[in-house]
């Protein structure tokens, strides 16, 4: 039996683990963080809540004869990748990295790349008054101090304090579709996004919004990939390297 552990919670998590369910001789088991409270789950067997850092995740590992480990987490869920990376290596099996790729900019888009939620913040007010912004809840405290700015701020789940002064908080789960975007930031009057880059078809309506009405982005980069460890951008490439690697995934 060839027992695999993904690190998951996004799309392409649950769709490797449908494509793996069922296959003979292999069993996955799906784990999610816990950090939203109703989350979309996989099929198959569910791990939720954390390991324990490293060393617990190694332990587990070892006691539950996990084989291979994909990890398929956000691409901003760098502290999880980095424990994989650390943990493997300590239980001495494969791991590789299944990030969907980075948006890309096209003709008549207005984006502004910055390196982390600090420097975005800092560049918010020579853009405009009115902020979208869809960085997550777990991001409002580094904007809790512009009390200038007004912020409509989407998320699944409830933000909690500290937050900015000014704020709406809408919540709501993904896919949108561009004339949603475009209808709610009309609504809203917001002359600014704010976003991280993530990637995938899930959320890019608001972009393609923001293109259509002019407004600024402000786009926050992903963190380095850690280095020597393999990786793939699709579920396809992720099982091929499966196949390839341990087997009985193709």
């Amino acid at each position: 039996m060839l027992n695999i552990l993904v690190l998951g919670g996004t799309d392409e998590a649950r769709r490797l683990a449908a494509a793996l369910a069922g296959r003979a001789g292999t069993h996955v088991v799906s784990s999610l963080a816990g950090r939203v409270r109703d989350p979309k789950l996989p099929v198959g067997e569910v791990h939720e809540g954390g390991f324990g850092g490293p060393g617990g995740l190694a332990t587990w590992i070892g006691e539950r004869g996990i084989d291979v480990v994909v990890d398929a987490t956000h691409p901003f869920a760098a502290r999880m990748t980095a424990s994989a990376v650390e943990a493997t290596g300590r239980a001495g099996v494969p791991l590789m990295i299944l990030r969907r790729p980075g948006w890309q900019a096209a003709p008549g888009d207005d984006w502004r790349w910055v390196p982390s939620l600090a420097a975005a913040a800092e560049l918010l007010p020579a853009l405009g008054q009115r902020v979208f912004l869809t960085t997550g809840r777990r991001s409002l405290p580094v904007f809790a101090g512009l009390d200038g700015l007004w912020f409509l701020a989407r998320s699944v789940d409830p933000p909690e304090p500290p937050a900015p002064r000014h704020l709406e908080v809408l919540l709501s789960r993904g896919p949108f579709t561009v004339q949603g975007e475009l209808a709610l930031m009309r609504h809203y009057r917001v002359d600014m996004l704010v976003t991280k880059d993530s990637g995938g078809e899930m959320t890019t309506a608001k972009l393609l919004a923001a293109r259509e009405l002019g407004l600024p982005v402000v786009i926050v980069r992903r963190p380095p990939h850690p280095g020597g460890v393999p990786s793939a951008e699709t579920v396809e490439e992720a099982l091929t390297w499966l196949e390839s690697t341990v087997g009985h995934a193709g």
